[in-house]
């Protein structure tokens, strides 16, 4: 059995490591702050994030970072902004030969990198595996079945977390596509959204369905322009994200974007989900990208106007439906160009 230790106490950490335990491994969950280690200790349960999922006694919930040493991996479980302060923490002491498994879906703000590249950055003698997809942690800490994907750029290290983490209730498949995948996670926020957005317009099925359609093939577009994989978006980081976060009452981003639906202020929308909301950051990095890359991605242009620059969300609908008339395929009209 492995001893795994988890940077990052919330849903989706404990989620994994209560996924994890059930499978025998050793396990440590590590919080930054020390009043939520009191908490956790004292009530074995996040109340506010995973009500009812208690979180098993044998499982050390620690400030300290003293164990890292004598992990076989270690998962960074943080939001996408504390991922280089998190790798930082964790090169104070961590071996060369433990896995670094990351959990977090986005890109870092200014310089666009990959998650996969910061910790490449931070941690330079060790592996590092990128887990990603339709993954609510509210459903995976409850046993329901779950796949995901594990992308790496060394394939025995995308194996060896398939094997460790992978039973009963969580499937895990494997990447090389590291690229994909890592913009498949970051960039389907953006669409939930906008989803959100729609549901809090009461705009109707018909009107998701499209915004999903044509969500996920900006995504790719955008993907295969810096080098990714077209399939690998049609695959569980792509697609499968996709749908989970545009319809479930568990998604963050759908929740906010329904405020903002609603007429609250994007900022304040937010501001009252009270936990991370990856979608609004990765509008503007998802905007910044286009730009530089001459991409076509008119979903993002209107979430970047909604979001940053004030436009009516009603207004934003009715000029996607003006653009001008295009094939469905995207080979025939990017060649006709």
């Amino acid at each position: 059995m492995a001893q795994i230790f988890v940077m990052g106490a919330g849903g989706f950490g404990i989620a994994l490591a209560v996924t994890a335990h059930r499978l025998g491994h050793h396990l440590t969950l590590w919080s930054p702050f020390p009043q939520e280690v009191e908490l956790l200790n004292a009530t074995r349960e996040h109340q506010r994030l995973l009500p009812g999922v208690r979180i098993p006694d044998d499982i050390a919930v620690t400030t300290s970072l003293e164990e890292i040493s004598r992990q076989d991996l270690v998962i960074v479980a943080t939001p996408s902004s504390a991922v280089r302060q998190t790798a930082k923490r964790l090169a104070e002491r961590i071996n060369a030969d433990t896995t670094v498994v990351c959990t977090s879906k986005g890109l870092e703000a200014g310089s666009y990198k990959l998650l996969c590249d910061v910790l490449g950055e931070e941690l330079p003698g060790n592996r590092h595996v990128m887990l990603s997809g339709p993954s609510h942690a509210e459903e995976l800490a409850r046993g329901v079945p779950t796949a995901v994907v594990a992308a790496s750029r060394h394939r025995e290290a995308a194996e060896y977390v398939q094997d460790t983490l992978g039973g009963e209730s969580l499937r895990i498949y494997v990447s090389d596509d590291v690229l994909g995948v890592e913009l498949g996670g970051a960039l389907k926020n953006v669409i939930a959204l906008a989803a959100g957005i729609l549901d809090g317009l009461e705009a109707g099925d018909n009107t998701k369905a499209a915004l999903m359609t044509r969500g996920i093939a900006e995504i790719a577009r955008l993907g295969v322009a810096l080098g990714a994989r077209s399939e690998t978006f049609a695959g569980l980081s792509g697609v499968g994200d996709l749908i989970v976060t545009c319809a479930s009452i568990h998604s963050r981003n759908r929740r906010c974007g329904m405020l903002i639906g609603q007429g609250m202020e994007p900022a304040k929308a937010v501001e009252k989900i009270g936990a991370t909301v990856e979608g609004y950051s990765c509008t503007k990095i998802a905007w910044e990208l286009r730009q530089k890359h001459s991409v076509a991605m008119p979903i993002v242009e209107q979430m970047y106007a909604v979001l940053y620059q004030g436009k009516d969300p009603k207004e934003a609908v009715r000029d996607l439906m003006h653009r001008p008339s295009r094939h469905e395929s995207e080979a025939v009209w990017i060649l006709s160009q």
